[in-house]
């Protein structure tokens, strides 16, 4: 317990799922928390739920479409006001395109939808709270890529792509906000049993993703909000740029 004491945190996608797990554990850990996400009614009532659990008020919702840049403004000002700044600041939200769907089937409304949350979301989210981390000379970012961003054939061709772009802005920005002494990492989940997933993929589809991975399961939220926590913490100070793969061991193969 502790290990985000005295800290505040926004995370986006947070009315579900692993966005979720991650206020929840940032909370138990000490941390204020800011929890946002396009989905308001649900979002509020997982943050009731987090509070109720944690016995405090340490978190509050916010939405935001992560797409739109004004929304992120104000979210982030909230942020400051009601917490006095920001610390750390996970990219959590994205949606998925459709799955299995050829290059050559793909609309292009498709492609930029997917972009506009998984990219340009991040690439928003790190140029405002950028300023108030230099100021103070210290943040933590943690960008959640996919272990698709890394290979090939993981998902829906935008998906992929766009959790690329979020692996290589990870580093981009870390070489630029390193003198801050602002970490920016990414976290790359494999197989993870989220609403989204349970949403977009069949029964079969996750008994073959379970198959696949040399520990033989699919992880939960929880097994991704660990790491993120760690990233978040004081405890990866030494770490920028880089990527965790959370994926049961599937890119081992």
């Amino acid at each position: 317990m502790g290990r985000l004491s005295g800290k505040v945190a926004i995370i986006t996608g947070a009315a579900g799922g692993q966005g979720a797990a991650e206020a929840k554990l940032f909370a138990l850990e000490g941390a204020k928390v800011v929890a946002t996400d396009v989905q308001d009614e649900l979002l509020q009532q997982t943050v009731k739920e987090i509070n109720a659990e944690v016995g405090s008020e340490s978190v509050i919702g916010l939405k935001l479409d992560v797409s739109n840049e004004q929304q992120w403004i104000e979210v982030v000002n909230k942020t400051v006001e009601n917490f006095g700044t920001v610390d750390i600041l996970v990219n959590n939200a994205a949606i998925f395109g459709k799955l299995g769907a050829s290059v050559v089937d793909v609309p292009a409304e498709e492609w930029d939808a997917v972009f506009k949350v998984n990219a340009a979301g991040n690439f928003y989210g790190i140029k405002h709270v950028a300023p108030i981390m230099k100021e103070k000379k210290s943040g933590s970012i943690v960008n959640i890529s996919s272990i698709a961003g890394i290979l090939g054939g993981m998902g829906s061709v935008p998906y992929t792509a766009s959790k690329g772009a979020t692996r290589l802005l990870t580093k981009a920005v870390a070489v630029e906000l390193g003198e801050y002494q602002i970490r920016v990492n990414s976290v790359h989940p494999g197989s993870v049993l989220t609403p989204a997933l349970e949403k977009n993929a069949t029964p079969e589809i996750i008994e073959r993703m379970a198959k696949n991975n040399p520990l033989n399961f699919v992880g939960s939220s929880m097994d991704i909000a660990y790491p993120v926590l760690f990233l978040a913490s004081d405890e990866s100070r030494y770490m920028t740029g880089t990527e965790i793969i959370v994926d049961g061991g599937f890119s081992a193969r």
